[in-house]
């Protein structure tokens, strides 16, 4: 008998652990960790980015210690990664183009002249891919000595970016002063406060 309840202890244990290993929000289930460059990522905050009245997709930003500030977190050494997961099929152009006014409505004119070139490319990489569909994951990882690599359902997509103020302008799409939406912001900065469910 007390080897039954040991055993049916360790399965409860054993559910809870697994339950613990994901976060879900909008009915997609993320990682509470991520592995970018051998080292282990925790997830600082998730939520969901509406524009108008559509939920458009999930964003998780994952960083090698949990960080409440903006500050914090564009000055961290080491890995990070922000992965989005699509609620909705979205044209690659439009996709595109929603990236590159949040990196314009967040970075001012030396940021914008400095990462002109990987701001380029990492449009290009968007013309393509002929759409994004819901249910598609997309990365976006910091990798330090290489640069930010982007993935699409885990295949590696564009050219790795190498400059570290062109990763932290693509942060502040989410986590700028301008950010693309504002109720997303404090839930990637681990705030439970927003609406993202």
């Amino acid at each position: 008998m007390h080897f039954m309840k040991s055993i049916a202890a360790a399965i409860t244990l054993c559910c809870a652990l697994g339950q613990a290993a994901a976060v879900e929000v909008a009915g997609v289930k993320l990682d509470d960790s991520a592995k970018v460059a051998n080292k282990d990522l925790k997830l600082n905050g998730a939520g969901v980015r509406v524009k108008a009245i559509f939920k458009v997709y999930v964003a998780g930003l994952y960083l090698p210690e949990k960080k409440s500030t903006v500050a914090d977190i564009l000055s961290m050494d080491g890995p990070r990664r922000i992965t989005l997961v699509m609620l909705r099929d979205v044209s690659s152009d439009d996709f595109g183009q929603s990236f590159i006014t949040g990196l314009n409505n967040n970075a001012d004119k030396a940021e914008k002249t400095k990462i002109i070139n990987q701001t380029m490319k990492f449009g290009e990489m968007f013309q393509q891919i002929p759409s994004i569909k819901k249910g598609d994951v997309l990365t976006l990882d910091w990798v330090p000595g290489s640069g930010t690599q982007s993935t699409l359902n885990g295949k590696k997509i564009g050219e790795v970016l190498p400059d570290i103020a062109f990763y932290n302008a693509v942060l502040k799409i989410w986590l700028g002063d301008n950010p693309a939406d504002s109720s997303l912001k404090p839930q990637l900065l681990g705030s439970s406060k927003g609406s993202g469910a």
